[in-house]
């Protein structure tokens, strides 16, 4: 299987090798709820530069993990390291700082605001740090504000949005929710996006722009985590794949491979038309 740059380890389609040094390790989290174990002893890793699914039945984990990557959730015990610094524990906005942006299973908008505006918000060098320019150097301050107009025109393009950078978000359909979301993300320019279940209630038209916008992300030098029930578009695009079962990984590898795993078939693929 040969994902947007090539399967890891291997040459992609401009003869340049994929990444192969690891962003994210995750080292034996576990996270219980009362008696229910949501997460129980998981490890594993993504590389720099790495288009990774992870994947699994309805129970299994997956948003739990998402959650304690993103510091929505604290893990009870094992390790998150992102670049080689220990984030598990920490609140959202921190991770968020650190360079990890996500998306929802259900889009989140600011629907108050334009979606141009949505844009500007998310755009680095935003936010207390600006007020200070604002005070202390007014012409530093609009010259970034220009970059950062001419960068939010840029990726509404890109992501399809220009029609409608002026409307407030809440007008927007579920699917342009879930475009301003993906282009508030590239906006914000993370190193780790995590995106969960992108595709769900899309239809198949913004499902087209959606693939589009995640080959870009990564593209830009981003490195994604993708929970999606979508195996066809997983095989397609994912350079590895995480299989988690009852809140472990249960296999790791490329899609193909891991058809063929009875252990694999027995627990999830056998249950889903594939």
């Amino acid at each position: 299987m040969t994902g947007p740059a090539g399967a890891p380890g291997q040459p992609d389609a401009a003869g340049q090798q994929a990444p192969g040094a690891n962003l994210l390790e995750v080292v034996d989290i576990r996270k219980h709820f009362g008696g229910v174990k949501a997460v129980d002893g998981c490890s594993f890793t993504v590389g720099r530069g790495q288009l990774v699914g992870l994947i699994g039945p309805n129970g299994a984990g997956k948003s739990t993990v998402v959650e304690m990557l993103s510091g929505s959730v604290a893990p009870d015990s094992g390790k998150i390291l992102f670049d080689g610094q220990e984030i598990g524990g920490l609140a959202p906005h921190e991770i968020f700082r650190k360079g990890i942006a996500r998306c929802f299973q259900l889009a989140k908008v600011w629907p108050l605001l334009t979606v141009i505006e949505n844009l500007l918000i998310a755009a680095p060098q935003q936010g207390m740090d600006t007020i200070r320019a604002a005070l202390f150097r007014r012409p530093g301050l609009r010259q970034q504000d220009r970059r950062n107009r001419e960068r939010a025109l840029a990726v509404m393009e890109q992501y399809g949005l220009i029609s409608v950078c002026n409307d407030y978000a809440y007008t927007l359909s579920g699917g342009q929710k879930r475009l301003l979301e993906f282009a508030r993300i590239a906006m914000c320019e993370p190193q780790l996006a995590l995106l969960d279940e992108p595709m769900a209630g899309v239809n198949p038209v913004l499902q087209v722009q959606i693939e589009k916008g995640i080959s870009s992300l990564l593209a830009s030098g981003a490195t994604v985590l993708l929970i999606e029930h979508n195996l066809a578009f997983i095989e397609r695009l994912c350079h590895e794949v995480i299989v988690m079962v009852n809140g472990r990984v249960a296999a790791i590898g490329q899609m193909a491979d891991l058809r063929q795993d009875t252990a694999v078939q027995s627990a999830y693929l056998g249950a889903v038309n594939v």
